[in-house]
């Protein structure tokens, strides 16, 4: 299962699988598959999203989503497949 690496400009670093319940909460925010929405849009946007919902559903406060939130962030990346790759397969 492929992971998000997220590293925050105040030297956290927290790393989490992307779960089912993830993807749900994903899809109902987009109103799309997550799959289809990165193979498609490529947003990196969608990446931040997700990492904000991880972050919040692993009980770590965090900023409302917008710019203030993805201003915390330093580096935000995939550890395995992203769901772009997944959805190839």
């Amino acid at each position: 299962m492929a992971r998000l690496q997220i590293d925050l400009i105040n030297g956290d670093s927290h790393s989490f699988e992307i779960t089912p319940a993830a993807e749900y909460a994903f899809e109902q925010e987009f109103n799309t598959g997550i799959y289809k929405r990165f193979r498609d849009m490529e947003k990196q946007t969608d990446t931040f999203w997700l990492a904000w919902w991880l972050l919040q559903a692993n009980e770590i406060t965090v900023k409302p989503f917008g710019s203030d939130f993805v201003k915390t962030l330093k580096e935000v990346k995939y550890v395995g497949d992203s769901p772009k790759d997944e959805a190839k397969d």
